[in-house]
């Protein structure tokens, strides 16, 4: 088969020809059929990150989605890159069978550019936020694939009003497309000051959950905006890894400020947020912005997921035999 391999950390990965994985005790087979390129990926490939540097050579790819050999349509998550294996950039992978979630027809391509980083923007919403129905939300990083996954299930979830923040023009106006009641300008050279004056203008009143995968000087800013009791829920640091809010806007709200991994989630939790993001997608209700490539331009791909070239999540298409 087919498979992306990366033989050392720091480099972008290779099609190379490898033997198909079998499955061993509590493994299924998935033959795939797309599998994303995410952050993640990216992170754990140049060996840097908290799991440390994974063993090479391998195949990336943390999710995926293909079909059991009963012909059943499938998400599915592997631990490559943080642990020892095998991932998903193959025309073949096993996996653990608690790791598999069944989907409904016809939506691969977009439940596995959403994936992850849509269960990540939900539970960090619904379950670590607790975002109730007529409350008001602020999205911060509304660009990506978390920022836009959270625009639109925060309004499934009963947002009486969301408020999205984007660097570039054209997130800003995706944002607004994907429901986003108002867009905010973040500059790449804001203060705290004048960035939490737009965004409190932006807000209708105090809003009370505001999703923070930035960190930095628009966590500070958002902190603001929040209503007594409001949560600010963290789960990203692309903006910086220290934030410089004050100790008077926390005490003076009671506010709380709270972190979000997937990682704590159990097997049961994901697989029931996996089939949510499924079902919306089937009925329509839920996008991001993608682009399909085949295996063969992977190497590509990557450099460009990596480095921020790509329009949206790049997704790898496997080879049709």
């Amino acid at each position: 088969m087919d498979a992306a391999v990366i033989t050392a950390c720091g480099r972008p990965p290779a099609v190379a020809r490898r033997e198909p994985p079998r499955p061993g005790d509590g493994q299924v087979r998935v033959r795939v059929a797309a599998a994303p390129i995410t952050p993640l990926d990216v992170l754990c490939a140049t060996g840097t990150s908290y799991f440390g540097p994974p063993a090479t050579p391998y195949v990336p790819g943390v999710q995926g989605v293909g079909h059991l050999d009963n012909g059943t349509p499938v998400w599915f998550a592997t631990a490559a890159g943080m642990r020892p294996g095998d991932g998903s950039m193959a025309e073949h992978c096993v996996v653990p069978y608690a790791d598999v979630v069944a989907l409904p027809d016809g939506v691969d391509t977009i439940v596995a550019a959403l994936g992850l980083s849509a269960v990540a923007a939900l539970m960090a919403l619904t379950w670590r936020g607790e975002l109730s129905p007529g409350e008001q939300v602020v999205i911060l990083g509304a660009g990506g694939v978390v920022g836009q996954a959270a625009v639109q299930l925060a309004r499934l979830h009963g947002a009486r009003r969301v408020v999205a923040a984007a660097r570039s023009a054209a997130a800003r106006e995706r944002a607004r497309l994907l429901g986003a009641d108002a867009v905010v300008t973040l500059g790449d050279t804001d203060d705290v000051d004048t960035l939490a004056g737009r965004l409190v203008d932006a807000c209708d009143g105090p809003a009370d959950v505001v999703l923070d995968p930035l960190f930095g000087v628009p966590a500070a800013a958002a902190l603001r905006t929040l209503a007594p009791h409001g949560r600010l829920v963290n789960l990203g640091s692309s903006a910086g890894d220290q934030a410089p809010f004050d100790s008077a806007t926390l005490r003076s709200r009671s506010l709380r400020i709270l972190g979000y991994t997937n990682n704590e989630l159990d097997p049961a939790q994901r697989a029931q947020a996996i089939r949510e993001i499924a079902d919306h997608v089937a009925a329509g209700r839920l996008a991001a912005t993608h682009e399909t490539v085949p295996l063969a331009e992977v190497a590509d791909a990557w450099t460009r997921q990596a480095d921020g070239r790509a329009a949206g999540r790049i997704v790898l298409t496997m080879p049709r035999r």
